[in-house]
This record gives C-alpha cells, structure tokens and sequence, in this order.
C-alpha cells in the first residue's frame, strides 16, 4: 500500500477537519482513512450484525477522526444493552454534540447510512482502520525514541532507552498503546462479571488459570491475571517441584482444550524462567514426573523395558506442550522483561514461573544493597504481570528462622532479604512438609544389642512417620483477593510430584 492510498488530506474529507486534523512534524497527516471510518459506520448502523462478526479487537480509540471514536462508542454501548443502533437512535445522544456540529449536525449520521458501501467488506475496512491506527501509535514511539536519544541533558542511559522503546513496541503489537488511559466503572464491571461467569462455567469455581490441583484451585479460584504470587519455602520443600507440576498442568490444560475444545480454556501456554536449574533437568524432571518414573532412575540409566515405554510415551506426548523454557543464568529484570515479552508477542503466554527470586538481578542502581535490590525486582515483577496481563509465580527462599522454631511452620516475616516482596504479592505460598523435618531427627536405628528404650524410641519414631509421610501443605499466607488457610497436598518424593490429597489434621503429632 503506497502512502497515497494511506494519507488523506484534511482538505479532501469533511471529517478530518477542526481538532480530527494531525500532522507531523514534517507536515504530512498522519496514517488514516477517514472514508473507510465512514463506511464502516455506516455499515455497522445499517446491520448491528457487522459488530459480531468482527475478528479485529477495534476500539473507538482507533478511529482517526474523534467523532467517529464516539460514534462507535455509543453504537457498541447500545448493543451492548441489546439495543439497536441506528441514527434514529443515536440521534438524542449527539445533539448539541460541536464535532458533530461542523459536519451538519446529526444529519450526518443519516448521511453514513446513505450508500451501504461498507457492506461489501466491513471486515476489511475495520482490519484496515485498526491496522492505521497501529501505524499511528509507531508514530509517535518512534518520535519519542527519536526526542529520547538526542536529550543527553540527563543521565544518560542506553539501554533503560531501548527498554523502554521495546515496551512501547509491545504496547503497539499488542493494540494496547491507545487503551492506557483510564478504565470507565461500567468496564471494569463487565470484566468482573466475565470472570464469575468463567468461573460458574468451569464448574470448580475456577475464574483463571487453573493449576491443575483441584484444592489449591478451590482455595484461590485460579492464578489471575495481573497477580503476583510468592511460593516460598526452605531448601528441600519442593518448590521446584509445585512450580513444575502446576507449570505443566497449565500448558497441558491448554493443550488439551486446543484438541478437545470446551466451554472454559483454564490453560494457557507457559514461559518458565530457571535461573537455577538447565533446560534439560527441568525437562528430565517434567518427564519422571509425567512418567512416573524416578528422577534418579532416569539419570543413571537404570530403566527396565517397561520404564523406557512409559517414558517414550510421556516423551511423544509432552512434544506439543507449550512449555517454554528459558534456563539463562543471572538473569537481570530487565532481561526477563523484554524475554517475557517476546514470548507475549509468538506464543501468546498466559503464566510465567520465576525460579527463583534470589538469584535474579536488578538493574545495578541499588549500589551493592541487596535489600534494595531485592525490592526493585520483586516491584519488577509485579509490574510485568500487570503489564502482560497474565499470573506470575515466582519462587523464593525463606530465611533461617524457620529453622529455629519449634514447629517448623513458614511465617510472613520469615520471606528472604526484603519485606517488600509480601507487600507486592496478591499471594503468598508457602509450601510445608512434615516428614521432612521428622526426617531429620530419624533416632538410632536399633539393632540386636539395643536397648529396649531405644527399640521403643525408633518404633515411636517410625509410627509418627508413616502417619506424615507423603502428606505436604500449601499455606495461603496472604491472598489479596481471599481468605488464607491451609490446602492439602500429596507428595510423591520419588517422582517429585504434587497431587491432590485429602488427609486428617496432623497438628496433634506436633508437624501441621
């Protein structure tokens, strides 16, 4: 398309004129067309229809001449209430309207309606007006990339300038650089009713992204958009694991609902960010785990035919997961960022898994105070989820005060290195295991010459044991949206793997 066939003049259309008509600095208008505008209103007006048929997410921000935005806006508020949208109709709402008045008044709307021409290919005229409106937005962010490197007036920072242009570019792919301003009342109420409708339809009371355990879902009703949430626990808890399980589950979920289709897709595609692990062992893990087979086993080797067979199989169907992962070391915030976005934009990622907080990086201004650092990240983080509109989980040590105490069990204050990370996170996750701790305290193990006390000791011992082996809790510490508490788990150690679990109350053995 030439940029003849992209431009028109002001003077060549009545609509462009008054506070519609821009210019850049070089003095040639903007990309639009003005007439398409006014076709395609005209075809929306003569059929309500041509809204519902629509495969471009057109707004009235991307409508070129400010009184075609508000047309559009109002038509899509009357269908929106099931009504219909025509001039008649429209007429009472922009009466006095002044852009209206310097096309004729409302006798415009009559004239939009006057040839039906925009019947022919409304699809088209509205992929094209969107397309001109993305055109527009890289305008202005190359005129604001352009304006940024030439100002040395202040510090001067490259790479915060190319940061900050790549975001730009990812608000432009997105559609997203003309809906920054603020969201209207009636808006924001219709996405929360979305979400309980989502919610009704699944049938689990799950209103985003499942984790593919049923209590933990019950308890949070999903991992939502925007949200960030902490999994925190001592060296040894599994982690790793849940994040893995939970990880899978998505993407399989998404999977699963691309081949099966359904009311509700719960899954999404999933960027899962190992700082500490490599690409292949969390991949190994993710196929003992689905396998059913020991992580040990599949590292040394030691497999019988019917292992190997299950591990093939679990192989062949894990090739289409949309699991990504990216297992780059010391990875700056930045960093993840702009990777995060690059994922948003090709595979259109719904949940990114951080593993793990700590040995993340922050932008180096934090003058070696790791508090401070610790803080821009995890404020980093939460702003990624805003930004990409999808749940971030993010891993993170706890401090050695757990250790400490008598019972073993995680606290808020007990997060690693800064308060901040509580403060920025809709949810808390804290992942405790009973047998583990009474692992640790295994007495001597009696043998022909031992004592009856000690014989006495070790059975005591043992009995406890087989009663919390296997039995893990997710503590919901916090939850900004819900109420906190404890959700049962199960634990295969030998495949590293979380599943549901319904168990009794073990507070009595002194191992919540």
């Amino acid at each position: 398309m030439s940029d003849q066939d992209l431009l028109i003049r002001t003077d060549e259309n009545p609509a462009a004129t008054g506070p519609s008509a821009k210019e850049g600095e070089s003095g040639r208008t903007l990309p639009a067309n003005v007439e398409a505008e006014a076709a395609f209103l005209g075809a929306v007006l003569i059929d309500n229809r041509v809204v519902e048929d629509l495969q471009t997410p057109l707004g009235a921000q991307h409508f070129y001449a400010p009184i075609h935005g508000k047309i559009f806006e109002r038509v899509l508020a009357l269908i929106d209430r099931n009504a219909t949208a025509s001039p008649v109709t429209l007429k009472p709402y922009f009466e006095g309207d002044e852009g209206l008045s310097e096309l004729g008044g409302t006798t415009y709307l009559a004239q939009l309606t006057a040839d039906g021409q925009g019947l022919l290919a409304p699809r088209d005229l509205a992929q094209q007006i969107y397309d001109l409106a993305l055109l527009r937005e890289l305008v202005t962010v190359g005129r604001d990339l352009v304006e940024g490197a030439l100002d040395t007036s202040e510090t001067v920072e490259p790479m915060k300038q190319i940061e900050q242009a790549e975001a730009s570019l990812f608000q432009v792919a997105e559609g997203a650089a003309s809906g920054s301003e603020a969201t209207t009342f009636a808006t924001a109420t219709k996405t929360a009713l979305k979400l309980a409708e989502a919610a009704m339809n699944s049938g689990g009371g799950v209103s985003g992204r499942t984790s593919g355990l049923k209590n933990i879902d019950y308890k949070t009703a999903g991992l939502h958009d925007s949200d960030l949430i902490i999994l925190a626990g001592r060296p040894g808890m599994g982690k790793t694991s849940l994040a893995t399980n939970i990880a899978f589950n998505c993407a399989a979920e998404h999977l699963d609902f691309q081949r099966d289709g359904g009311d509700v897709n719960q899954g999404a595609p999933v960027a899962f960010f190992s700082l500490e692990m490599s690409a292949d062992q969390l991949a190994t893990r993710i196929l003992a785990e689905q396998a059913g087979i020991s992580s040990s086993s599949l590292r040394s080797g030691k497999l019988n035919r019917d292992e190997f067979q299950k591990l093939a199989n679990a192989s062949q169907r894990l090739s289409e997961l949309p699991l990504f992962i990216d297992d780059t070391a010391a990875l700056s915030i930045s960093g993840l960022r702009n990777r995060a976005r690059r994922l948003k934009r090709k595979h259109d990622i719904g949940l990114i898994v951080v593993d793990y907080l700590q040995l993340m990086q922050g932008s180096g201004r934090s003058q070696d105070n790791r508090v401070n650092e610790i803080s821009e990240i995890s404020r980093g983080l939460k702003t990624l989820a805003k930004e990409l509109s999808l749940p971030v989980i993010a891993l993170s040590q706890l401090s050695r005060a757990v250790e400490q105490r008598e019972d073993k069990k995680p606290m808020l204050s007990d997060l690693r290195e800064s308060g901040s990370i509580e403060q920025d996170a809709d949810m808390v996750w804290f992942i405790y295991r009973g047998d583990y701790y009474h692992e640790a305290i295994r007495p001597e193990v009696p043998n022909e010459t031992s004592s009856q006390d000690v014989v006495e000791k070790y059975r005591a011992w043992e009995e406890k044991y087989d009663q919390l082996r296997g039995n893990a809790t997710l503590i919901v510490a916090k939850q900004r949206h819900g109420s906190t508490g404890n959700v049962d788990l199960h634990f295969e150690s030998e495949v590293t793997k979380f599943t549901d679990a319904n168990f009794r109350d073990y507070s009595d053995l002194g191992y919540e």
